[in-house]
């Protein structure tokens, strides 16, 4: 397996002294905003991960754990619906009104599929289903480059407190799909940084190279990850039961290792597109039954008698159809390990979390990132982002809205840099 990218060399862990550093500024356009929280129909329960977007356009964002959203529009894109669409629901599209109040419900319906009315597909290997969906990526995927606009943030959590939150709205440069993807690039537009400044938080962790998730975590271009003939060896494969995204039939295929690995290998699922073959939604899990081999690829550096074990990590990368193509939408990362000093008793258990969500893209008049203003794998953005705050601070750009949890957690940590 090509370990170049492999999410564990991705998902670097080391622990420091934290700092800040500078931000970009903004050109203001005139924009309108239209938030609520989206709720399923049913159970009146809200909804994370709901792609909210304006519709006829390339622009959007995704409902936060609460379900909460705010959707920022620029007035000349004359947007006059806004839809919503989630896995396994129906899609929903609003009017816009001059009237509409800020903060309404939405809802969205589940959809149940019927078996019997499905057209189902007898796979003998789902590993066949998989590779035609790998051979169709010229079709389903840009074959030009293109330039995406998104909102990133990472937190860490010591215990049940933020003691770091870091956000950054990042532009990202990428090449056709069917080159690898040692030409694309993140550059940070905007970014802030806000940490916990008690002495027995100064010892913290760093995340290295966050911004550049959608680089390396676009499993379908950067194939090294999971999709190349030669990674597909280490994998079994069987199907699940079939699963509506965006409206749209999926087939569902389950993986897990079959074989051993010099390196961590994963288990989780991938939905494939059922008209297209297009690959739409992957979830996948590092397999930890060897923790030690875990660890060596993915810690970068630890003091003396400190002893790391890592204990969970998760990933979730979804696409969004616009038109007859497939775009990269958003990412989520989790990583949970605990930390214990030597001749201590007890550990302390961390969590990282980060998501980017894609809010725009650009296919015309694409220009590369230049390698200067490029951010580097080897940074943290905990480094270099500036730790201040604004109301206005985020402008015209989406944003995935902060939880009521962690909206607390950046007033906490506000007041305690004062």
């Amino acid at each position: 397996m090509n370990t170049r990218f492999s999410i564990t060399r991705l998902l670097v862990i080391v622990v420091f002294y934290l700092n800040g550093a500078i931000l970009q500024s903004q050109t203001i356009e005139k924009f309108y905003s239209i938030s609520g929280v989206v709720k399923d129909k049913r159970t009146e329960k809200p909804v994370e991960n709901v792609n909210v977007s304006a519709k006829g356009t390339n622009v959007g964002t995704v409902t936060n754990q609460d379900g909460e959203f705010v959707l920022k529009i620029l007035e000349h894109l004359s947007v006059k619906e806004i839809e919503f669409s989630c896995i396994g629901y129906f899609n929903a599209q609003v009017a816009i009104t001059k009237n509409m109040a800020p903060n309404q419900v939405f809802y969205i319906v589940p959809q149940i599929i019927e078996l019997s009315q499905v057209e189902v597909f007898s796979w003998k290997n789902p590993r066949d289903l998989v590779e035609i969906a790998m051979e169709k990526i010229s079709d389903n995927y840009s074959i030009k480059p293109t330039k995406l606009t998104g909102f990133y943030r990472e937190t860490i959590q010591k215990k049940s407190i933020y003691i770091n939150i870091s956000e950054a709205v990042i532009q990202v440069y990428k090449t056709s799909y069917m080159s690898d993807v040692d030409q694309d690039r993140v550059q940070i537009l905007k970014g802030r940084n806000l940490i916990s400044n008690r002495k027995s938080d100064t010892l913290d962790v760093k995340f290295v190279g966050g911004p550049t998730i959608p680089v390396f975590m676009d499993i379908v271009k950067n194939r090294d990850i999971l999709l190349s003939q030669e990674n597909l060896n280490f994998y079994s494969f069987k199907m699940g039961e079939t699963i509506t995204i965006n409206g749209k039939l999926q087939f569902v295929v389950i993986f897990e290792p079959r074989t051993i690995s010099d390196f961590p290998l994963y288990y989780g699922t991938l939905y494939i597109d059922k008209e297209n073959y297009a690959f739409t939604r992957a979830e996948f899990n590092v397999d930890m039954s060897d923790k030690e081999k875990v660890t060596r690829n993915m810690l970068k550096d630890k003091p003396l008698g400190l002893r790391f074990t890592p204990e969970h990590i998760t990933s979730v990368v979804t696409y969004r159809q616009i038109e007859n193509k497939t775009y990269l939408n958003y990412i989520r990362n989790e990583i949970k390990f605990k930390c214990v000093w030597k001749r201590k008793l007890f550990a302390t258990n961390f969590t990282i979390l980060n998501e980017t969500v894609i809010t725009d893209i650009e296919e015309n008049n694409v220009t590369r990132i230049a390698p200067k203003d490029a951010f580097s794998t080897r940074k943290a953005l905990s480094r270099e982002a500036a730790a201040y705050y604004d109301e206005d601070f985020w402008g015209v750009y989406n944003i995935i809205e902060p939880t009521e949890t962690l909206e607390n957690a950046v007033n906490i940590l506000k007041k305690k840099q004062k």
